[in-house]
């Protein structure tokens, strides 16, 4: 058994719906699929505590009403499995709008957000959600923000300012998963920049991923910006945690969520997902990522000692394929490693 209660181990459902459902992409696994697989899983007796979940169809409606949001919440609890973050659908395909579009698209991302809110708050009242954000993004492409990247930063920040208002509200935070797909929140040095200039650290923070935020060290679509140099022996693992030292001062104390991942090094894009960070396997034999050791740069200060500012921890393994996720295997993999993480990093 494990000797550490906290962070909460949690599995996304997301990875059954991004990337999937488009022409030319592969069928959407459901939601009592990813709750089953996610529930099967088992290490020496320990098991996943929850689930984050994607606030779109075909797992949830962002309109849904409350008698449905009862019988979803009702099907998890029966699983043995809490909600921690939620995904509010804020790209222009899912009815949302780019943050940095004009006065109608920024209207549309804010009303998603409002939507997505008003389900965190009713999963928290139905006493699903002990825990957890409203995770949000940019909605915007780097090229587009790269047009006027001091106005669209702007704009943005704009945006998200409005967006905290209605969290607020609602009584929710919301979490930016910085990602270098997203315009604005491509860099880490533009995601501090971004961060500042919304000023709302009570109520808007980040959202870390350990496969996004590789990338971030690396520069991919902002060579400004990088911190590993380029052509990187991989074998150099000191450099690469000076790296991520350097990495995580600098967004740490913005972090109020957080993703477990491994990454090799590369891109990926799936369906209608843009290539952002790989999402790999635990056992990759390419990943570059000590998962339980470079874990603790995002989960413990520079003094070393434990921030405890989330109370969960998510895996995420977006757009895995779905021959990988059908395997119960996976899942097991997948929790030894979240296991390890805590037992080296977690408290009671």
């Amino acid at each position: 058994m494990s000797k550490n209660l906290f962070p909460k181990l949690h599995n996304a459902m997301w990875p059954g719906l991004v990337g999937k459902g488009s022409p030319g992409a592969e069928p959407c696994l459901d939601l009592d699929t990813m709750l089953d697989l996610t529930t099967k899983a088992e290490v020496n007796g320990v098991k996943f505590d929850g689930v984050d979940i994607f606030l779109f169809e075909p797992h949830v409606n962002i309109d849904a009403s409350d008698d449905d949001l009862k019988k979803i919440a009702d099907k998890i609890a029966a699983k043995n499995l809490v909600v921690g973050s939620v995904v509010a659908p804020i790209w222009p395909p899912t009815g949302g709008g780019s943050a940095m579009g004009g006065k109608e698209d920024r209207q549309k991302f804010v009303g998603q957000v409002r939507k997505g809110c008003r389900i965190a708050k009713k999963l928290r009242e139905l006493g699903i959600r002990p825990y957890g954000i409203v995770r949000i993004d940019s909605a915007s492409g780097v090229t587009d923000w790269d047009k006027d990247p001091k106005g669209n930063t702007k704009r943005i920040a704009q945006t998200f300012r409005e967006a905290a208002v209605v969290a607020e509200d609602h009584g929710e935070r919301l979490a930016a998963e910085g990602e270098i797909c997203w315009g604005g929140m491509h860099s880490w040095k533009e995601m501090v920049r971004l961060l500042e200039l919304v000023d709302r650290p009570q109520t808007i923070g980040f959202q870390a991923d350990m496969a996004h935020t590789l990338l971030y060290t690396m520069g991919y679509n902002a060579e400004k910006d990088a911190i590993l140099p380029l052509g990187y022996d991989w074998k150099d693992k000191k450099k690469l945690d000076a790296a991520l030292q350097k990495l995580t001062a600098a967004l740490r104390p913005w972090t109020i969520d957080f993703h477990i991942a491994q990454n090799d090094g590369t891109v990926h894009g799936s369906g209608s997902h843009d290539k952002t960070g790989r999402h790999c396997q635990v056992n990759d034999p390419n990943g570059k990522l000590n998962i339980a050791h470079h874990a603790g740069y995002w989960l413990r200060d520079e003094k070393k000692q434990l921030t405890k500012n989330f109370l969960h921890v998510c895996w995420d393994g977006c757009m895995f394929p779905n021959d990988v996720m059908k395997k119960q295997e996976t899942w097991n993999n997948i929790l030894g490693s979240m296991i390890a993480v805590r037992e080296k990093h977690g408290w009671r």
